[in-house]
């Protein structure tokens, strides 16, 4: 086998590993503290140190990646989130609001070094290969790790039910850690390390490309946590009355369904850039689109229309379109990038997709608790206009010679 694509697989196994974690603490967050009678605002604070960590994170982890190896990155994520994990598992009366926080703040930091170090080392290990090959690597890699992170909210929402908190968490501490271990073993040092030591200074970008490409990725990671961190599984369970496990596996499956849709993006959209990436127009078309779903659930609720279909209904377009957005954005920031910059540069990119989070989970404890699902959804409509008007500073991607 080819080492290039024994590392990718080795990567994107420990990648995979990580998400089914960060999908799981997540709902298991939601769930166990609304059940502990914690306000849809109170529950949104509590993801507030892991967004803000993740902006941190990716401003300094690329620079770190680029300094000492991606590799190594990504297994101080891995190492951290187990850390993160076991935090969770002492008793109630510990779990405080500021315990929680930092809790949540360290596993934050894991995923946004892991996430940056594996979809950075994409970069390196298909370097020399053609952009279709690159935008195929790229969609793949994201769109598994969007439907295994669909995966986790199901695991994380059916161990609550059956192993309680504590044993959730323990299970999936002692899981990464072997995934860990085995990924050490098998991946080579230094892989996406440049040769001159990077200034910190650097990590801002001077590309006007990625600049405006990062500003995009902000609105668009808002106007899907906006309403899907706290607003909708609140709802569900509130009002609709949903079990724990019948909202995580609802989540999941809208995840996987939309990772899945992410790893097809280049075969979905081919035949409008022929056979080179998509570029910036593509980015704005698939952005106005996406503005008219979250729009189009809210009108529907609003009108009192059987709010079980147009929620699915909804959700399901919504993620075909969304997750379309997300590979072509997830491509442009590579292919906008040198290789000897591409750690920095993904850093710099991922820590506007995690302002972008921080925004919507603000917002959407906020907004639900004071406008419903619906003021939630209005809000997701405005975010993503925000995307599309940015997106006409993204360049064309004419041949390779361009990227």
């Amino acid at each position: 086998m080819d080492a290039a694509i024994r590392n990718y697989l080795v990567v994107t196994g420990g990648y995979w590993a990580f998400t089914i974690t960060d999908g799981a603490i997540r709902m298991l967050v939601v769930l166990y503290f609304h059940i502990l009678g914690y306000s849809p605002f109170e529950v949104a604070m509590l993801f507030l140190f892991y967004e803000f960590f993740g902006i941190v994170t990716n401003l300094v982890g690329g620079w770190l990646g680029a300094r000492i190896g991606l590799n190594l990155t990504m297994h101080i994520g891995m190492g951290m989130q187990v850390i993160a994990l076991a935090a969770l598992t002492v008793p109630d009366a510990w779990l405080t609001v500021p315990y929680v926080m930092a809790a949540q703040a360290l596993s934050g930091i894991a995923k946004d070094l892991n996430k940056m170090s594996a979809k950075a080392s994409v970069k390196t290990m298909a370097s020399g290969s053609a952009e279709s090959r690159l935008f195929k690597w790229v969609a793949i890699l994201t769109g598994s790790k969007n439907a295994l992170k669909g995966g986790g909210f199901f695991v994380g929402a059916a161990l609550l039910e059956w192993l309680g908190f504590r044993g959730a968490l323990a299970v999936l501490s002692i899981g990464l850690l072997l995934v860990m271990i085995v990924t050490i073993i098998l991946l080579p040092s230094g892989v996406g390390k440049m040769k001159s030591k990077p200034k910190f200074t650097q990590v801002f970008s001077k590309v006007a490309a990625i600049n405006w490409l990062s500003a995009a990725r902000f609105f668009l990671f808002g106007s899907r946590d906006v309403w899907f961190v706290v607003g909708l599984p609140v709802f569900l369970y509130e009002v609709l009355g949903w079990t724990t496990t019948e909202v995580g596996a609802f989540l999941a499956l809208w995840v996987i369904g939309y990772g899945f849709v992410q790893a097809s993006a280049p075969k979905l959209i081919s035949k409008s850039h022929h056979g080179q990436g998509p570029g910036g127009g593509t980015a704005r078309l698939w952005a106005f689109i996406l503005a008219l779903f979250p729009a189009g659930i809210a009108l529907g609720l609003q009108q009192g229309w059987p709010v079980d279909s147009v929620l699915i209904v909804g959700l399901i377009l919504f993620g075909i379109v969304f997750a379309i957005n997300s590979a072509v954005h997830s491509y442009l920031i590579l292919a906008y990038s040198d290789h000897d910059k591409v750690a920095m540069n993904v850093g710099f990119y991922y820590m506007a997709n995690a302002g972008g989070r921080l925004a919507g989970t603000v917002i959407s404890g906020w907004a639900y608790q004071t406008q419903g699902l619906e003021g939630c959804l209005w809000w997701s409509t405005g975010f993503v206009l925000a995307a599309a008007l940015l997106s006409f500073g993204l360049p064309e991607l004419k041949s390779k010679e361009n990227v």
